[in-house]
């Protein structure tokens, strides 16, 4: 990148830092842009000056990766930097230039790409703009500040409920829960089942129940399981820890209850439970997906203490972008 424009991009990254804090406090430093498939796409401000940089990003997900599961294959993202405030008019060039480019790629134009942008969600002043050029929120990336007050004990259940660390022995169990929510979650799009996923998650369910400390738990009534709650430990939850400020963070990566077990207290007694474990190995910061048109998740997280941090906007295929 040409120094003049890495200067420009430094310049405006500055910026979207103060205007992030202001907006959230849970939100990070931006940081600089990172390369792109060509030069970052510019809009100018009412001065003539840069008031808004962004970069094009693609990613192809191979083909029997459990990754494919959260998405299409062909991903092309768009990474902006927003100086102003009202980001309406700056955020209308730089989709109109991305439409441009995405309309000259002939793969933007399979069925299985997306084109999408991950979006400050309290930063509403782009909403409309975004519903214009044809995108819709997807999913949503919610956070949740641990509360040292509430660390150090665990909170008392039902006395018919057993809440206990899964191990190996419930690979089974585990994994026919954790499908559970990959097939709700497809509903909404959020998820896309594979030939492979299945497969998949009980490889990667193995892997976990395997180690030394539990980071999954099952609740248990007269003996059969009725839920299950799975957290990625922080030493792999760096994918998804730069989402947030600084800090020893963790993901909350899947929370199932049986259906004819719902409205009894199960997915809180299952989440207050982490929680206090959470506070206990010192993380101070948990996150987790839920799909925005899945009408049970926003309402449940709001209640365990979380709230949206970051919107996933798509639109498909790709090339559909307005």
């Amino acid at each position: 990148m040409p120094w003049v424009v890495r200067d420009v991009v430094h310049d405006i990254s500055k910026a979207v830092g103060r205007r992030w804090q202001g907006l959230d406090s849970l939100l990070p430093d931006p940081g600089d842009l990172p390369e792109g498939c060509m030069a970052p796409l510019v809009a100018s401000g009412a001065n003539g000056r840069p008031a808004a940089l962004a970069v094009c990003h693609h990613q192809h997900v191979p083909a029997g990766t459990l990754n494919q599961t959260w998405g299409t294959a062909g991903r092309f993202s768009l990474i902006p930097r927003l100086r102003e405030a009202d980001t309406a008019a700056a955020l209308d060039d730089l989709l109109r230039q991305w439409r441009d480019h995405l309309a000259g790629l002939p793969e933007a134009s399979i069925d299985d790409t997306a084109a999408m942008i991950t979006w400050p969600s309290r930063d509403v002043s782009g909403v409309n703009t975004l519903l214009r050029h044809g995108m819709q929120a997807l999913t949503v990336i919610a956070v949740r500040s641990a509360d040292p007050a509430r660390a150090g004990s665990l909170p008392a259940v039902d006395a018919n409920l057993v809440i206990r660390a899964a191990g190996p022995a419930d690979l089974d169990t585990v994994t026919e829960l954790a499908m559970g929510v990959i097939r709700y979650d497809a509903l909404f799009g959020a998820a896309i089942l594979r030939p492979a996923t299945e497969a998949l998650i009980r490889a990667e369910t193995q892997a976990a129940l395997s180690a030394p400390t539990a980071w999954a738990w099952l609740a248990e009534r007269s003996g059969q399981a009725a839920g299950l709650i799975h957290v990625q430990p922080p030493e792999q939850s760096g994918w998804i820890a730069g989402m947030t400020r600084p800090g020893r963070a963790a993901y909350l990566q899947t929370m199932f209850v049986r259906p004819g077990e719902r409205g009894r207290g199960i997915g809180a007694a299952l989440v207050r439970h982490v929680h206090a474990v959470l506070g206990e190995r010192g993380v101070q910061t948990a996150l987790l997906h839920y799909a925005q048109m899945n009408p049970l998740s926003a309402p449940f997280w709001n209640r365990m203490g979380y709230r949206p941090l970051w919107t996933g906007w798509e639109v498909r295929p790709a090339a559909s972008l307005r």
